[in-house]
């Protein structure tokens, strides 16, 4: 009997072995040599970083929405991901160049829920609302920015959060990224999400759902949770933003470029493989932005665009 050397894991939900290997295969040279261009669909742009130079792209685009807002005078609705050091950076420049945000409304992306479905309040320290009130609202005070304009998930918004973007012309621009799952914001493939078709899956809206292991897995590793792989302490469920959010925002940006600690460990490497070039399913939740109609930037650093290949001297 010869030993398989492919597994399939009843836990990880994308089971076509066969679309594995083909993204698996995909090198940085085949990246490099696509020129900007998605294979599949040409409203999406598909630009390669430095791992260093990423995070100016993403800050560039909201500072600039920011300031057409002002100057033009026009509301701009932002979704806003995962809160980090970044909106500190994005908050300076605003302060520096004394910015007027009265038009600018931001809309967290997604936020932790208990097994209950109770959602994190804005005091949770592990939070997102918490976060981006510490890393950007506080650094913003005296720009005119609205209090009103601030739109967390809670028991009051999130049943409300699709239907007030809709009220808003929907979001000018989603700032996004996937897990380890493939999710797109917290929306990861269990069956709280599943539909027997893409067209009643794109349709969903914001909710409460569960979290895949992998999302808990990985946010274990975070700072908020202390970086040490302590599963008790990251949340089983979140609220989030539904599938179409982001299908009708007009613009999206989507940054795939997450390491360890800037290491070259990635479980991006894969994972973003298949979002980006992989066939759109409900199992990868983050590939359907390949199915977009509106513009779409899909930003890979030289790390996580790195040909996959094994080093035998590399150990974790």
């Amino acid at each position: 009997m010869s030993f398989k050397d492919t597994f399939s894991h009843e836990f990880y939900p994308f089971k076509n072995q066969a679309e594995i290997d083909r993204v698996r295969a995909i090198t940085y040279e085949d990246i490099v040599a696509m020129n900007g261009k998605h294979p599949t669909n040409p409203n999406i742009s598909l630009e390669l970083w430095r791992s260093d130079e990423c995070e100016m792209a993403m800050i560039t685009d909201m500072v600039k929405r920011i300031i057409e807002s002002d100057r033009e005078n026009k509301t701009v609705s932002l979704v806003m991901c995962n809160p980090c050091p970044t909106y500190r950076k994005v908050a300076y420049m605003l302060q520096q160049m004394n910015v007027n945000m009265r038009n600018v409304k931001f809309y967290m992306m997604d936020e932790w829920a208990d097994s209950d479905g109770n959602i994190a309040p804005l005091t949770y320290k592990q939070g997102f609302g918490y976060a981006f009130t510490e890393y950007m609202l506080k650094n913003i005070q005296g720009l005119g920015f609205k209090e009103e304009n601030f739109i967390y998930h809670s028991a009051k918004n999130t049943p409300a959060y699709s239907k007030m973007l809709e009220d808003d012309g929907e979001a000018d621009c989603v700032y996004s990224g996937p897990g380890w799952p493939g999710h797109l914001a917290f929306i990861d493939p269990v069956e709280d999400w599943y539909k027997p078709t893409m067209e009643e899956y794109l349709e969903q809206g914001a909710k409460v759902a569960s979290l895949h292991p992998l999302t808990i897995a990985q946010n274990s590793l975070h700072g908020g949770f202390g970086m040490s792989g302590d599963i008790s302490k990251v949340p089983p469920k979140g609220a989030m933003m539904g599938p179409r959010d982001a299908m009708k925002a007009k613009n999206v940006l989507d940054v795939h470029g997450i390491t360890t600690a800037g290491s070259m460990v990635t479980w991006q490497r894969l994972t973003s493989r298949l979002c980006i070039f992989g066939e759109p399913s409900q199992e990868v939740p983050a590939s359907v932005l390949q199915l977009r109609q509106n513009p779409t930037r899909m930003l890979m650093t030289e790390k996580t665009a790195a040909t996959i290949e094994p080093d035998d001297f590399f150990q974790y």
